[in-house]
């Protein structure tokens, strides 16, 4: 895919793996809409993406507010005419196993990590379809693929994700509209620091959760922009970033069910 002079919408773009893809994305000449929750922060990656010499403007937005979603393409389509890919980057995290998990905090993860992809895409797809080559990429997770004790909620977005991307992949077979689906591994963001955890969870505890995490978030958010950025460009149906998610993967489809007793031992030893 060329990517000079096309227009990318990606949201979460403020920080870590959204701001790196933008980026990356801006070194190809692809202008940029970049949302952001962190209104200052989605300001912020535009002036730093203009200063690459392409055209990039800011929306402060939250991809759980449906009023807001519905209103983006209009806004997006003012200042730059057109769209041809739309990333679906932003994301939170929630830790503790199901039972310590409230409905409510629940439900929050999954109005961002998987309806807040589904909204984009249901406003964004009409315009799309009158690119002459177009993409939709979706981020998932490792834990789109193995799914970890502690990441119920996470894992249960991710895999959903996952799941919306192949099907819809295969329904706009034949169109100008291609899907990516994302996996990255371990990539050195804040999200882990910015978990919500359950409200009665011991300290220490999440104070371990977190060291835990953190130490397993290694690869540079701006490596993991420039490998999505080459799978969109080689129209890679599913993009995974780094050797983790690629072991991960790889042990999953050899042991489906068991995969999870043979992480542990390779952990423990």
């Amino acid at each position: 895919m060329k990517l000079a002079n096309r227009v990318a919408v990606v949201t979460g773009a403020g920080g870590g793996i959204g701001r790196a893809t933008a980026f990356a994305l801006a070194r190809r000449g692809c202008h940029l809409a970049l949302a952001d929750i962190d209104g200052a922060a989605a300001s912020e990656a535009a002036r730093q993406a203009r200063a690459l010499g392409v055209r990039a403007s800011s929306h402060r937005l939250d991809v759980a507010d449906r009023a807001a979603v519905r209103l983006l393409p209009a806004e997006v389509l003012d200042l730059h005419g057109r769209v041809d890919l739309l990333v679906n980057n932003a994301g939170v995290a929630l830790g503790g196993r199901f039972e310590q998990v409230a409905e409510e905090d629940f439900d929050w993860l999954m109005e961002i990590n998987f309806h807040g992809v589904v909204r984009m895409t249901r406003a964004f797809l009409p315009h799309l379809h009158q690119s002459d080559d177009a993409r939709i990429v979706n981020l998932s997770s490792i834990y789109g693929i193995v799914a970890p004790p502690g990441q119920s909620a996470y894992a249960a977005s991710k895999f959903a994700v996952r799941g919306f991307s192949n099907a819809l992949r295969h329904e706009l077979e034949g169109s100008t509209v291609a899907v990516s689906v994302v996996h990255p591994g371990g990539v050195a963001t804040a999200i882990a620091h910015n978990a919500r955890v359950p409200k009665d969870a011991p300290e220490q505890d999440i104070a371990h959760g977190r060291a835990s995490a953190q130490r397993l978030l290694r690869m540079p958010p701006e490596q993991a922009g420039e490998i999505i950025v080459r799978g969109i460009e080689r129209r890679r149906a599913r993009i995974l970033v780094g050797g983790d998610a690629r072991f991960v993967a790889l042990l999953e489809r050899l042991s489906p069910v068991h995969y999870w007793q043979l992480l542990k031992k390779a952990s423990a030893r």
